[in-house]
């Protein structure tokens, strides 16, 4: 792809280690432009090498001029990066063909080099250790305390108090509320035997980290082992098959095979245990630069799994009105299977 633009966060990051919330990021075959306005260009200059840096109030309206400029006649662009109104002032110019990429940046991004590999590693093994800060507020304070409570100690904490961004708010949900897989937190309070489930990551130079656990509430609540005990005998049911159909997928997980293939088998174990239609998202997710990314693992990915993807691989089982549970972990591609990261 010689020539393209790029207005999302991210993407513009991954192109050249810099970006902000006010940016346009333009390739005209080898010639790169960072366009934008007066309160990033000393920090950008600064920062980034091998392309130029240009200042506009308007950093839309500037790309639109220079395209026109360098009389680009055909120009890649996502459609995802732009509202309409951003795209119609892009459009002035009049000399360039906009050729749509839908996720062409996800595209380039979704086999992670080793630096990248290192990066997300070290965020989901700081991920781990917040979990393990939080299992440890639980126990010592979450009797009686609220859904709302519990997910801003859980943020602050997963933060480790503004060394650490967060990967995306944080769920905690107890009881009846973890079955609503992206569950907002209300003032249902936790008491002994509450399930909690938490799904929380962080960032480690900008490299998200995202993990899932549901375990009872009690003294010696924890999420380290997966392994957990529950007083239901259909919570320990609905916890085992959600378990057994994450292994499962994990197992499955391997070059060559389609991310249908991994989805179909965790799908298969939950639905053989009579839960088929309580399993309502797809089985995992790339992550990356963005908490979402590509590969998705659902029943009707056609992508062709390869060496050094990285993905969730997140089944769940939710019961309306009753509690819902999810196992969440990530996975890197090695030569021959999948490794928890």
């Amino acid at each position: 792809m010689t020539n393209f633009i790029l207005k999302n966060e991210n993407a513009v990051y991954y192109e050249c280690g810099f970006s902000c919330d006010n940016e346009i990021f333009l390739q005209f075959g080898s010639d790169r432009f960072f366009i934008t306005d007066g309160r990033y260009t000393v920090e950008a200059k600064e920062k980034l090498r091998g392309l130029k840096v240009v200042e506009a109030r308007d950093v839309i309206a500037k790309a639109a001029e220079m395209l026109a400029e360098h009389k680009i006649k055909k120009l890649h662009y996502d459609p995802n990066d732009f509202t309409v109104a951003e795209f119609e002032k892009l459009k002035a110019s009049k000399y360039t063909y906009f050729e749509p990429a839908p996720d062409f940046s996800k595209k380039k991004r979704i086999i992670k080099s080793n630096k990248e590999i290192k990066l997300i590693r070290e965020a989901v093994r700081r991920g781990e250790a917040a979990f393990d800060r939080f299992a440890l507020w639980l126990r010592r304070n979450a009797l009686n305390k609220n859904e709302k409570r519990l997910q801003f100690e859980c943020a602050a904490i997963m933060q480790n108090y503004g060394e650490l961004d967060l990967s995306f708010d944080p769920i905690v949900a107890v009881n009846e509320n973890a079955a609503k897989p992206h569950a907002f937190p209300t003032d249902r309070e936790v008491k002994i035997g509450s399930l909690i489930l938490v799904d929380a990551g962080v960032k480690y130079e900008r490299y998200c980290s995202d993990r899932t656990r549901v375990a009872e509430y009690n003294s010696e609540i924890g999420f380290d082992k997966k392994a957990q005990s529950f007083l239901s005998s259909k919570r320990q049911k609905v916890y085992d098959t959600v378990l057994k159909a994450q292994e499962k997928a994990i197992r499955a997980a391997k070059p060559g095979v389609k991310a249908c293939d991994i989805d179909k088998a965790a799908r298969e174990v939950i639905e053989k245990a009579g839960f088929g239609k309580y399993f309502v998202h797809s089985t995992g997710h790339g992550v990356g630069l963005d908490i979402h990314e590509l590969p998705v693992i659902s029943a009707k990915s056609e992508t062709i799994i390869e060496e050094n993807m990285i993905f969730t691989i997140e089944p769940g089982i939710y019961l309306p009105g009753e509690f819902g549970v999810r196992i969440e972990d990530m996975v890197r591609i090695a030569p021959t299977r999948a490794v928890v990261l």
